[in-house]
């Protein structure tokens, strides 16, 4: 920690924070917290799986339309900390509102979480967009690394600390319920986060962005408009932007359904569980070493690296028979999914105009939310075509092998001038 600026400290102790969320809410205890409230209330198993579905469709898609219109206005000066905190608040609350709905009540359940889920990932498009603020260009790997390590570390502890309550409150040792427990766990992941944001409030600041001008609104359009039409000129931006689509489709693929894999493999819920917990153990220090060997090798090279991982990850999971085949999957896929994430986010921020950061990252925001949607399909139209689910993750191949192919031809972050390089002094 040591080696690190108060700013960037501050930055990366959010992803410490927010990764609370990440885990309880999306994919550990809430899903099975709704599922349970809707079948206690009469919804046929496939509905209320369709229903969760619909919802996350609702926001992801909500979020990628909004994301560049919002990015565009907090480019102006004191936007982006405004829009950050909104959605940071509106995050903490929903998901602490979670705690107080009645037993029963699926659809409110699903409306909280809307706007829980809504409030976390808006929060995170201006988070990734502060990284240019806090750090330099020359340090932006290892940054962006160390803050997804500390993700995955700060996300074991209230994840431990929930099942822990859940599982003594299963055998009787603490007189709760499990409905009761579950609804603690949100209540820790709404504190969490907000303890661990409390930093980056009060020391991140942004230190390049637009001057206000009059109706700040309509000329974001404008400006939006402008950058839409003229796109062409950023053609590294949309190079990688191209590539990232394609890759990381297949890693946000294979997180999604990795659970599922594991049902059919014949794993049961706590081993599932486990498996995650241990996941994310080992996916802390590799991500930061990806940072530091992206220092050392370039962040492009590691990138090739961490695709080439995913690969074999598909290949291998057409082969697997065992658990203990599901393992050596768990942690291939921990080894390199925060690496590839943390590098994306920190080549991204070394080609956008420090200025227009958050237009583009809301551009960013859109690659990755759409890119949420053609890697399932992939897959389910594949294992209902051949019967196979092993081919519908074998079939992951062609987007991992399309993003390395377009990333080959997206040059090299060029160095920026003097004056960017004072955001982490």
């Amino acid at each position: 920690m040591a080696k690190y600026t108060k700013m960037e400290k501050s930055w990366a102790l959010y992803d410490w924070g927010n990764s609370a969320y990440s885990i309880i809410i999306t994919t550990a205890v809430f899903p099975l917290f709704y599922k349970a409230a809707a079948t206690n209330a009469g919804i046929e198993l496939a509905d209320s799986t369709a229903y969760l579905g619909y919802t996350i469709a609702i926001f992801t898609f909500t979020l990628a339309m909004i994301g560049p219109i919002l990015g565009t206005i907090a480019d102006y000066e004191g936007m982006k900390k405004r829009f950050f905190t909104a959605f940071f608040l509106l995050g903490t609350i929903s998901t602490a509102m979670l705690a107080f709905v009645p037993e029963g009540e699926w659809l409110w359940l699903l409306i909280c979480y809307t706007f829980a889920a809504l409030g976390a990932t808006g929060a995170n498009l201006f988070y990734d967009a502060f990284i240019v603020d806090v750090t330099t260009s020359k340090r932006m790997n290892r940054v962006s690394a160390f803050g997804y390590g500390l993700g995955y570390i700060g996300s074991t502890i209230p994840f431990a600390l929930a099942i822990l309550i859940i599982l003594l409150s299963q055998n009787g040792v603490l007189p709760l319920s499990v409905t009761n427990a579950s609804r603690l766990a949100f209540l820790i992941t709404a504190a969490w986060w907000i303890v661990f944001t409390t930093p980056m409030l009060r020391h991140v600041k942004p230190l390049h962005f637009i001057e206000r001008e009059a109706k700040p609104v309509a000329q974001s359009f404008r400006r939006l408009g402008k950058t839409i039409r003229e796109i062409r000129q950023y053609r590294a931006l949309l190079l990688f932007l191209i590539a990232y689509f394609f890759y990381i489709d297949g890693v946000g693929t294979i997180i999604a359904l990795s659970t599922a894999y594991g049902t059919d493999l014949g794993l049961s819920a706590t081993s599932l569980l486990i498996v995650l917990f241990a996941t994310q153990v080992v996916a802390a220090p590799f991500a930061i070493l990806y940072g530091r060997l992206a220092d050392r090798f370039t962040g492009k090279k590691m990138l090739y690296v961490g695709i080439i991982v995913y690969i074999f990850v598909c290949i291998y999971a057409f082969f697997i028979e065992t658990i203990f085949d599901f393992w050596i999957l768990a942690m291939l896929v921990a080894s390199s999914q925060g690496g590839i994430q943390a590098l994306s986010r920190s080549y991204f921020g070394k080609l956008v105009p420090k200025q227009n950061a958050n237009e583009f990252f809301g551009f960013y925001n859109i690659f990755g939310k759409f890119a949420a949607i053609s890697g399932p399909l992939l897959v389910g139209v594949t294992a209902q075509v051949t019967g196979n689910t092993s081919m519908g993750v074998l079939s992951l191949v062609v987007l991992f092998v399309i993003g390395f192919v377009v990333l080959i031809f997206v040059p090299e972050p060029e160095p920026h001038d003097p004056i960017d390089e004072i955001a982490a002094e």
